[in-house]
C-alpha cells in the first residue's frame, strides 16, 4: 500500500482490506450469536457505511429472517464533525418491537449515534444496537460506546472503505491516516 492524496493532504496505510475483512466476520458473528432467533433489522447509515453494511450483512447470512434499510445523516465537513446532525433521507420502515442494528462507519463524538438512538427509541423498537467499524473512544462526548465495534482506533482523521473527504476516497478498498 501507497500514500495517496486528496486535496492536497497525504494520507499514509492505516488498516488493510484483510485486517478489516477479518474484523466484519468478528463483528458479524457477535451479531449472529445475539440475534440468533431474531429477525433484525439492519439500519445503514449512508454514505460512508454503506461497504461495511454490505460486508457486515453478507457475513451474517446465518440471520436467514434479517432485513437491510437505510437512513442518511450529515454531520461532516471536510476534515472535522460540525457537531450538528442533519437528516437527509430519514426512516421509512416501521421497527415496532424489532431487533435493530444500526451499522455506522464510525463513531467519532458519539453526537449523531446518540441522537439517532433517540430518534429510533421513539418508534418503539425491541432493542437498539450498534455496530461500527471504527470506534475513537478518546472523542466520544456524548452517549455510550457501541455494542459491536471492529476497531479502537484514535482520534485521527481516516479515509476509504467507505468514509470520505468531502465525497472523494469513498471508493479506496483500504483503510488510510492523514499523515502528520
Amino acid at each position: 500500500m501507497q500514500d495517496v492524496s486528496f486535496q492536497g493532504m497525504t494520507f499514509e496505510p492505516y488498516l488493510t482490506r484483510e485486517q478489516i475483512a477479518e474484523q466484519v466476520s468478528r463483528v458479524a458473528a457477535e451479531i449472529v450469536r445475539d440475534c440468533a432467533t431474531q429477525n433484525p433489522l439492519f439500519i445503514c447509515v449512508l454514505n460512508g457505511a454503506f461497504m461495511f453494511a454490505a460486508d457486515l450483512f453478507r457475513a451474517a447470512a446465518q440471520l436467514t429472517n434479517a432485513e437491510i434499510t437505510f437512513i442518511r445523516f450529515k454531520s461532516y465537513e471536510g476534515t472535522s464533525s460540525t457537531g450538528k446532525v442533519r437528516e437527509i433521507m430519514g426512516l421509512t420502515d416501521d421497527i415496532t418491537n424489532r431487533e435493530v442494528i444500526i451499522v455506522e462507519d464510525i463513531v467519532d463524538t458519539g453526537v449523531t449515534a446518540f441522537q439517532l438512538r433517540q430518534m429510533l427509541q421513539a418508534n418503539r423498537p425491541k432493542s437498539v444496537r450498534m455496530a461500527t467499524l471504527l470506534y475513537k473512544p478518546g472523542s466520544l462526548k456524548i452517549g455510550t460506546p457501541p455494542e459491536y465495534v471492529g476497531f479502537e482506533i484514535p482520534s485521527k482523521f481516516i479515509i476509504g472503505y467507505g468514509l470520505d473527504l468531502d465525497g472523494e476516497a469513498r471508493n479506496l478498498s483500504d483503510i488510510y491516516v492523514l499523515k502528520s
